[in-house]
């Protein structure tokens, strides 16, 4: 059987004996937690990652320009290829969690559930490993770093993970992130728009530096700033279809050295957030708009820079429907939901679903207890991670690659 599998295909025992391998998932996770690294350079994580690979017999090779890992496993007879994706760096925040495997590098966490993304995968390639006799076909198994900076998603496309050796189709690309929003162990996903694209905005209102007794000899850029910021508001909420929505976020505001100088110049710093082009495009065009007109109302001027961030994260509504069949046959339907609407964060994984059919969903992994709405959560300095939903994770993988290659 190929893509058309049937719906029961590889589910025997898989949680079982995922759940059997959990203290080595587990392991794994930890040994990352302590460990983090940011960027596109992440040695310590990309060792420790080949070492819990190794003497499975896979074929491994590691990024150029990255810190990355690509392992495939080849099935006993030829077939298409399933793509597995797992984002291995960390955030720049101190953890606060009290954890006894909390991180050991000052100013770093993994804050976001990298790591348990990560041990998951590992864990799918031990599950597949000792399949690979009922497989037809390849699974590629995407080591990724770089998700929360620099798109390392599409550093991997370059260096060629999504090209195979025969040119067999990539017929499906899978990827979870882990959220306490959701209870541990539980599956959360939709069709469509998942992520939002999330452009950046740099600002720089120019004024006339003076003063501060005599701001009138002055062109003071902080209120011109501030006016701009609630001007980008206005525009977001009056102007943008509610039911194609836009979120408009000024992060940073810098001005000014001491507190008897006007100064010459405010910096604003911040994204924007789409999900679909045209929404994209007009949101860009607004900002632009405000800015320039309310700066000149003051007499100021402003440069301006969008660059461009990740595009939308768009699932493919048939791999998306498969997974869900697939993960209602391995959890129980039950545990398997369909999200109503897209978050507005962002996901390189957005890069790899440009070029072929795939889906990320989200893996429910609240501590037991805890209550949703207020458990931190990603980018929490604070986030607790239920890892027994590491074996439901590490399961899951496996079952949508045996879903597409099972024989």
């Amino acid at each position: 059987m190929t893509a058309s599998a049937s719906p029961a295909s590889g589910h025997d025992g898989l949680l079982a004996e995922a759940r059997t391998l959990l203290p080595e998932i587990v392991a794994v996770r930890r040994r990352l937690h302590r460990a983090p690294e940011l960027g596109l350079r992440l040695p310590r994580t990309q060792r420790a990652v080949l070492d819990a690979l190794d003497g499975l017999d896979l074929t491994v090779t590691t990024g150029e320009r990255l810190s990355s890992v690509t392992a495939v496993l080849e099935g006993d007879r030829p077939g298409p290829t399933v793509l597995l994706r797992a984002d291995m760096d960390a955030l720049p925040q101190q953890e606060e969690t009290g954890l006894e495997f909390a991180s050991e590098v000052p100013g770093a966490m993994h804050a976001c559930g990298h790591d348990l993304h990560t041990a998951m995968l590992v864990g799918a390639a031990r599950l597949l490993a000792a399949r690979r006799a009922r497989l037809a076909g390849r699974v590629v198994f995407m080591f990724q770093p770089a998700e929360e900076s620099d798109g390392g998603a599409q550093y991997m496309i370059d260096e060629g993970v999504l090209d195979t050796p025969d040119g067999a189709a990539i017929v499906a690309a899978f990827a979870l992130h882990v959220t306490t929003r959701f209870a541990g162990g539980t599956l959360h996903l939709r069709p469509g728009p998942t992520f939002a694209a999330a452009d950046r905005i740099r600002l720089t209102v120019r004024g006339r530096s003076g003063h501060a007794s005599s701001p009138h000899q002055a062109l003071d850029p902080v209120p011109v700033a501030c006016e701009i910021v609630q001007a980008l508001q206005t525009m977001a909420t009056r102007t943008v279809d509610v039911f194609d929505p836009a979120v408009v976020t000024i992060a940073s505001v810098h001005a000014g050295t001491t507190t008897n100088i006007i100064p010459e110049t405010a910096e604003l710093h911040g994204t924007f957030r789409t999900l679909t082009p045209r929404t994209r495009h007009r949101v860009r065009e607004g900002i632009v708009r405000v800015a320039r007109h309310v700066a000149a109302a003051h007499g100021a001027t402003v440069d301006i820079e969008l660059p461009e961030g990740y595009p939308p994260t768009v699932n493919d509504d048939t791999v998306t429907a498969t997974v869900h069949e697939t993960a209602a046959g391995l959890l129980g339907a039950d545990r398997v939901h369909r999200l109503p609407q897209p978050f507005m964060g962002a996901e390189d994984f957005s890069y790899v679903l440009r070029r072929v059919p795939g889906t990320m969903a989200f893996l429910g992994a609240r501590p037991p207890g805890t209550d949703g709405e207020d458990t931190p959560d990603c980018h929490s300095n604070r986030v607790v991670f239920d890892e027994p939903a590491l074996a439901t994770g590490a399961a899951l993988h496996a079952a949508v690659a045996l879903r597409y290659l099972a024989t």
